[in-house]
């Protein structure tokens, strides 16, 4: 195996791991400082949770923007979307039937659903920093109608009852998981940057692969055990609002980290992106029908959403080797011998 290849590999491992225990890391200590600072438990649920669920896509994407991959950083968006609602839910629906609660499908359903669809439409076009406000301004007005119904992600795992955290200790936990997690977002870019110039991918089929399943497996660990445990209740709502963060909040820092970039992503003339954005927008309306018309996954429904799953690798990895093939032949007519 080329040396490059294997640091590459190496450097990809390396940031998913630090990317989900930092992230934990984070999520639990602010939740802690949150407590401590006696903010109220819903919002505490609603904001700090809500993104500490998404904040590996968030910086993997960022870092991404900001070093100039805005492809690698628009396919891992899409990709954890996509996986979220096919390879997580799937796996999850496999061990145990998930229901739907009804409160879940009138709002964050809803919502998230929605979101993929303005994030889609933006991307298509290209996002301008002034669309990247937009998107945050929809995701302020998402976290406040989460507030306001009072339904949230409770508190419970990261704050015990009868012990008081200590705002030092807290402290430096968030700051170490804060620091970890744009660290280890740093390293998986690195990585799989230098993975697709190894083997001639485009970054973008990285981002929407790779870098997708990568900080998704958060997501995925800990909705199989709580499958196996038999908690459901909040499987459905925990994947909707990640990707309801995943589409408002990491586009938003796409547009305002790389929109020079964001053009050429779609305007290349090749179809791979749009073919990747559509299929999101097949999966999250899709299961956003099938939650209205069933209201629970059974696990032949889990295990179609796997195919469904498996059906976007093979696609996207179809896509990216035409591409390739129509390069290697561009390049041998122009340059002969």
């Amino acid at each position: 195996m080329n040396t490059t290849i294997a640091v590459a590999l190496v450097l990809c491992v390396a940031g998913i791991v630090l990317l989900s225990f930092a992230a934990d890391a984070f999520v639990e200590g602010a939740a802690r400082l949150a407590t401590i600072m006696n903010v109220s438990p819903i919002v505490i649920g609603a904001v700090i949770i809500g993104f500490g669920t998404s904040a590996p896509e968030m910086l993997v994407s960022a870092v991404a923007a900001a070093r100039g991959d805005v492809d690698l950083g628009l396919g891992n968006v899409i990709g954890s979307n996509i996986a979220n609602l096919s390879l997580v839910l799937g796996s999850a629906a496999l061990i145990v039937p998930i229901a739907v609660a009804k409160e879940v499908l009138k709002r964050e359903a809803i919502m998230a659903t929605t979101a993929a669809i303005v994030f889609a439409a933006a991307v298509y076009r290209g996002i301008e920093p002034w669309e990247g406000a937009v998107l945050l301004i929809l995701l302020i007005a998402a976290i406040y109608w989460v507030v306001r119904s009072g339904n949230v992600p409770p508190i419970d795992e990261f704050v015990e009852e009868g012990k008081e955290p200590k705002l030092g200790v807290e402290s430096i936990r968030t700051l170490i998981g804060l620091v970890g997690t744009v660290g280890g977002a740093w390293i998986l870019v690195r990585g799989a940057t230098d993975l697709a110039t190894e083997f001639g991918f485009d970054k973008g089929f990285v981002g929407v692969t790779l870098v997708a399943i990568g900080t998704s497996l958060p997501e995925l660990v800990t909705t199989v055990a709580a499958a196996r445990q038999g908690s459901t209740d909040l499987i459905v709502g925990n994947l909707l609002g990640s990707n309801l963060f995943n589409s408002l909040a990491v586009g938003a820092v796409i547009g305002f980290f790389g929109s020079d970039g964001v053009g050429s992503f779609l305007g290349s003339g090749e179809s791979a992106p749009l073919l990747d954005i559509t299929f999101m927008l097949i999966v999250c309306i899709g299961a956003f029908i099938a939650m209205w018309s069933r209201e629970i996954f059974t696990r032949i429904e889990g295990l179609l959403l796997l195919t469904v799953f498996v059906a976007f690798i093979a696609m996207a990895y179809a896509s990216e080797a035409d591409a390739s093939s129509a390069a290697a032949a561009a390049i041998a007519a122009i340059v002969p011998g």
